[in-house]
């Protein structure tokens, strides 16, 4: 199933489409539920499927309603995959990294260390072969998955003591999910997973030692600098990409005009998402200035990041050797990324640093 259409999609053009479909959609009544990973309240991860829900239900005169439920209704905020696929939930709301427990290649769709800023990987996804990849991975499951935000570069984590050397990392008890988990579990780190719903009280009890979770605007909010004053910039999720799980039969069953609609609508989420993170955390990050001195901005010392990237290249390569779709899709991904980061250094990087010089 492929979907390929330019990712900004203008929401006037979307409601254009409304007169031309309204005379079929009357003729059928589609009701489906939708799962997210994260609770109703965790703003604003939580606002892609309502804004998708209400797109749907707008462009269709209301013939089309996906019911939305948190992961504090359904109690399985890491089972979206199986829920969907398995037809309990037409369509989930949840991060394709979390699925590295059945097909490893599934976490290089939401992000990779060291990997693809936000710009290129919305690139590599819809002009050079990633939707393509995505949906050959997930037709497995009996599955469509499109992406669905994106929170772009997250924080490197919350941790109640400075990581000085790599040492530091050696029986350190972490949160953090994907292949990154695996890179600082190569690096002696005793890393889990973790509901968001028990981050908190895992960290203030001390069964873990740190965590990370995405960035200011949502960290802030769970309150992780009240017990981990230690917060670190980023380098394993520099590209978060979310996702839509559709089940495939039930997708394939709806009207042309319902297919055309619910896939413009996970379009414009997927960026206005994107947008609203990045808003989120523009804010976030005035607040913590303003309110929370104690917290300490750090980054990660040259030895330890050389190590972390040491570590990186050989979890990927390790799978890329024993599962030829993990290959294809991180050749894939290292061929365009080496082509669109000598655009990236000599545009926006280049800018930045003029920008910053010249205000100095």
């Amino acid at each position: 199933m492929k979907f390929k259409t330019p990712v900004l999609i203008l929401t006037a053009a979307l409601f254009a489409l409304t007169p031309a479909v309204n005379a079929d959609a009357k003729q059928k009544k589609v009701r489906w539920k939708l799962a997210t990973t994260w609770s109703s309240t965790l703003a604003p991860l939580a606002h892609a499927a309502v804004e998708l829900s209400t797109l749907v239900s707008n462009m269709t005169d209301g013939n089309f309603v996906i019911r939305v439920e948190g992961a504090e209704k359904h109690k399985a905020p890491l089972g979206i995959l199986d829920m969907v696929k398995g037809g309990q939930y037409q369509i989930g709301h949840t991060a394709s990294y979390y699925w590295k427990g059945k097909d490893p290649s599934a976490t290089l769709f939401t992000t990779t260390p060291f990997g693809m800023i936000a710009e290129e990987q919305f690139a590599w996804m819809w002009f050079n072969g990633g939707i393509d990849l995505q949906q050959k991975l997930y037709s497995k499951f009996g599955v469509y998955s499109w992406p669905g935000g994106n929170t772009s570069i997250q924080m490197g984590g919350w941790f109640k003591k400075e990581i000085k050397t790599v040492d530091d990392l050696k029986g350190l008890k972490m949160r953090i999910p994907g292949l990154a988990g695996e890179v600082f579990a190569k690096l002696g780190v005793n890393v889990t997973n973790i509901p968001a719903g028990e981050l908190y009280t895992s960290l203030d009890r001390g069964t873990i030692d740190a965590l990370e979770w995405v960035g200011p605007a949502m960290d802030l909010k769970m309150g992780f600098h009240k017990v981990a004053p230690w917060y670190y910039t980023g380098w394993h999720e520099p590209a978060s990409d979310l996702q839509f799980l559709v089940n495939k039969q039930a997708f394939d069953r709806l009207p042309e005009n319902y297919k055309a609609i619910l896939k413009s609508a996970i379009q414009q989420v997927n960026f206005e998402d994107y947008v609203e993170n990045f808003d989120a955390n523009v804010k976030g990050w005035q607040q913590m200035k303003k309110e929370h001195p104690e917290i300490k901005i750090m980054t990660f010392p040259t030895p330890v990041l050389k190590a972390m990237k040491q570590a990186t290249d050989e979890v990927m390569n390790g799978y890329a050797a024993k599962d030829p779709l993990f290959k294809e899709i991180m050749d894939s991904q290292n061929a365009y990324m080496k082509q669109a980061r000598e655009w990236t250094n000599n545009s926006t990087l280049y800018y930045l640093e003029t920008s910053k010089a010249v205000q100095e």
